[in-house]
């Protein structure tokens, strides 16, 4: 994910060359797409060379085969000289509030038990009292202008200088970021991977030879933070809105972290307690 290919890939406008790079990253010949949206692949063939326009209905039926995120699509519709279909939605906009309570109270439900809602990027948009009581552990200038979970998670002033399982935790959220990048084309997430990337103890441990992880008997990756005296060790369970229309909406992602024993729920209820 070098910078070269972020330019190349914003410079890039033309809806053929874009049509086919989602093919080739959902692995896909021209046949079988040309089949999943009852084209011919000479047809498809002539989209993808930019000798033939597609209209706005195959370029929709073709971003739900290949499943382009909505944000991508708008932009596959633009640059065919179409009109986005799909709005974004500002999150405080009034006509969210009743998605936005609906979130909050599920975040708030979760007590005493760190919850949040998160953006494409991983950027913090909702969370929970538990969750911001953690959020004070980070130092002033992870908390600006954004909270944004992998950078609070990876950095070395950050969760990760307190997470005792890093090698194992770290390389998940690495892997986990560059795969979205991969998958979605988003030059956001690939700025922010590369950034990543280049703190020095993430640096290192990606240089490093991959070792067993170290619960290996664990029926889930989990998170161990060694607070002063108390370790917490915990794991998480993610949820989407379903059928969404909006690409804010769409890309919103509620992650919830659980307890993985019974001192880590003791030490988050205690936490509760004295707030």
């Amino acid at each position: 994910m070098s910078r070269g290919w972020m330019a190349h890939s914003a410079a890039r406008r033309d809806v053929g060359p874009l049509l086919r790079d989602w093919r080739q990253r959902r692995k896909l010949s021209q046949m079988a797409l040309a089949l999943d949206v009852g084209v011919s692949p000479r047809h498809l063939s002539f989209v993808e060379t930019g000798r033939s326009r597609p209209s706005a209905e195959l370029l929709l039926s073709m971003s739900e085969h290949l499943a382009v995120p909505l944000r991508q699509r708008n932009e596959l519709l633009l640059a065919a000289g179409y009109a986005p279909r799909y709005s974004e939605t500002r999150l405080d906009a009034p006509g969210l509030d009743a998605v936005r309570s609906a979130l909050q109270r599920l975040l708030d439900a979760h007590e005493p038990y760190p919850g949040l809602a998160l953006d494409r990027c991983g950027n913090v948009v909702l969370a929970n009292a538990a969750a911001q009581r953690l959020t004070t552990l980070l130092p002033p200038a992870l908390l600006q202008p954004r909270l944004n979970i992998y950078r609070a998670s990876l950095h070395p002033e950050g969760f990760a200088a307190v997470t005792r399982n890093f090698a194992d935790w770290g390389r998940h959220l690495v892997h986990e970021l560059a795969w979205l990048a991969e998958s979605t084309g988003d030059a956001e997430l690939a700025a922010l991977a590369e950034e990543v990337m280049a703190y020095p103890n993430v640096a290192a441990l990606m240089a490093a030879r991959p070792q067993a992880p170290s619960d290996a008997g664990g029926l889930v990756l989990t998170c161990e933070m060694q607070l002063g005296a108390q370790r917490l060790t915990l794991f998480t369970a993610r949820a989407a809105i379903g059928a969404p229309r909006d690409v804010t909406l769409a890309e919103l992602t509620l992650e919830l972290f659980y307890p993985a024993d019974g001192a880590s729920e003791a030490a988050l209820r205690a936490a509760a307690t004295r707030a």
